[in-house]
Parts: structure tokens; sequence; C-alpha cells
């Protein structure tokens, strides 16, 4: 039994998501909201299950693990179909990078506890938060353009679609939502476009989520 702890808006629970949907693979949604009554995250229930406090979290039938590209590794190793990662090194330590340029390089910058951290206790006001954000956002989004020239398909890593794929449409996402749209990168709208119409992309969409609007 796969039960994953997620936020409908969280790009780091959207990946997995998409990964669970990939491959096909069965599991219950319990939401963790971030923001209502101070953030279920904050919580000793949720901090016993990850003591960082993010989303997500998975737990196998007891087995608990946490921090999306730990749960996507995890799964890839117990379902061989629709795998995401290759198995031939390079092509693994490619993707791995790109995945990367995601989840190090973009993602943490935009955090909510980032966000919090700067308007709340340096007194930032919420332009100078917001814009702060799009700088390391479009920055990331440069990077990564280069990067995809030479290694995308149809999706970000060749022909068929790898754990990069999770990685890079949620961020495209994310991105939307400080005013960065992936259109200003072509390879990047290209493979966002592409990879966003499969089903199980369709099906992990903050939008089709039980918590949204919650």
């Amino acid at each position: 039994m796969l039960r994953l702890y997620s936020y409908f808006r969280s790009s780091a629970s959207y990946r997995v998501r998409i990964a669970l949907y990939w491959k096909d693979l069965k599991f219950e949604y319990l939401p963790i909201h971030l923001v209502k009554d101070g953030g279920g995250q904050y919580k000793d229930s949720y901090r016993r299950i990850n003591p960082m406090g993010h989303v997500p979290a998975l737990d196998h039938d007891g087995f608990l693990v946490a921090e999306s590209m730990a749960i996507i590794q995890y799964l890839d190793s117990i379902s061989a179909q629709q795998r995401l990662f290759p198995t031939e090194p390079k092509a693994r330590a490619q993707v791995m990078q790109l995945c990367e340029v995601v989840n190090s390089g973009i993602q943490p910058l935009q955090n909510l506890k980032v966000l919090n951290y700067l308007e709340q206790k340096l007194k930032l006001s919420k332009a100078d938060s917001d814009s702060f954000v799009r700088h390391w956002i479009r920055g990331g989004l440069e990077s990564l353009e280069i990067l995809l020239q030479k290694t995308a398909g149809k999706f970000s890593f060749g022909d068929e679609v790898s754990a990069a794929d999770c990685f890079i449409i949620p961020q495209c996402f994310a991105a939307r939502r400080f005013g960065i749209e992936a259109d200003s990168f072509p390879t990047l709208a290209r493979v966002n476009a592409a990879a966003s119409e499969l089903a199980a992309f369709v099906k992990a969409h903050p939008e089709n989520q039980p918590d949204f609007n919650s």
C-alpha cells in the first residue's frame, strides 16, 4: 500500500504524483495543507513522518521516505515498468543533472518557507520577495534551456519520458505563478507542452487534486 502525503500546489509533490501515475501505481492521497491553521507540515504528527516538514512523503507499508528525488528513485527501484531513470550511466547522470537544476538550483529559492522568512523575518515587501524569486527562476530556466538544447527530443531527455520531465513540468507551473512563462524558452516550452498532454501529467496537475481550493 502506497500512501502519499502531498499538497496540491507543492511542485515537489507534483513531481511524485507524475511518477506514480506514469508508473500506474495505486496510492492513497493524504493532503497536508501548507498554509491553513499555521501549516500542517509543522504539526508534530507530520514532523514524525518527515522531520524537515517538507512534502511530499511516501509511506510504503510502514516504510517512510521523504524528498521527491529519493521517492522517485525508490519508486523506480520497486517498479520496473515505465522507468524514469536510465540504467546506462552517462544517460542516468544527464537525467539527474536536469533534475538537480530544478531540485537544488531553482525550487528551494521559491519555497514557501523561504518566502515566509524574507517577508516575516527580514521584512521584505511581497513585491520584493517575488522579485527575488523571479530572479532565481529566470536564471535557472535559462540554464535549463541550454542543457535541454543538447538533451531534448520530444521530451526532456530524448523521446521517452524521464524523471527530468517529472521535475521540469512542475517547475514550469510554479514559474507561471511568479509571472515567468515557459514560452520565453523555446526548447523548454516545447518539452513542457508535449509532456503536459500525457494522461499521467494531467492527473497529477495541481488543479486535479482532491485538496485543490481547500
